[in-house]
């Protein structure tokens, strides 16, 4: 009876250490190539050692290299080609011209700066005068005596009349114009905004 039992005993020791632990199962059924040289049945060898090396260092040469690829991406290269091209003849751009001024001082009137002043920047909110010490001495005259609204009675105004009146007139301000060898005026150009920016294109000019 006890022959029975230390055999059974010591047949169940066996087949427990020949039984395969979750790691061996795990890397016989990974497909990831040498994980089931590292975790082999039976004892350890020289040859998984070996096998433990050269996983790791391949682990550890990917790393590098997405480390390396990443480190790239996020300095955000690009590439510029530039072709140069001869050619014989251009096509003369479109120009427009613009005053920065983008209304004429010494055309307004009393009625323009009660209504426009402070749009203007010439007066605050109270129709006085900001920061007088500024301006020029002949302008802030001009300027106190327009803005004097002592007893004074406004008009009805115009915004578009305001800007046809006071804007710049391109024949006033042109005082040389030549394209390809002939002359050309302030009607070749068209008027982008009211008065204030001028457009010059071949097409007008040739038709």
């Amino acid at each position: 009876m006890d022959l029975k039992e230390s055999c059974g005993s010591q047949g169940s020791q066996e087949s427990s250490s020949l039984r395969p632990t979750s790691w061996q199962a795990f890397a016989h059924t990974s497909t990831l190539h040498g994980l089931r040289f590292v975790f082999p049945y039976g004892q350890p060898s020289v040859r998984r050692l070996l096998w433990a090396v050269a996983l790791l260092a391949c682990l550890g040469l990917l790393a590098l290299e997405c480390a390396e690829r990443l480190a790239y991406f996020l300095s955000y290269p690009h590439v510029t080609s530039v072709d140069a091209v001869v050619s014989s003849s251009l096509v003369f751009p479109a120009v427009t011209i613009c005053n920065l001024n983008s209304y004429r001082f010494s055309r307004l009137t009393r009625n323009d700066l009660y209504h426009a002043g402070e749009l203007m920047a010439l007066l605050d909110v109270h129709l006085k005068i900001p920061q007088p010490h500024l301006a020029e001495p002949d302008v802030l005259a001009s300027l106190q005596e327009k803005a004097n609204f002592t007893k004074y009675k406004p008009t009805p105004f115009s915004m578009r009349e305001f800007i046809e009146r006071v804007g710049h007139d391109l024949k006033e301000m042109m005082l040389y114009c030549r394209y390809q060898g002939q002359e050309c005026s302030h009607s070749d150009f068209k008027t982008v905004s009211p008065l204030i920016c001028f457009f010059f294109f071949f097409f007008f000019f040739l038709y």
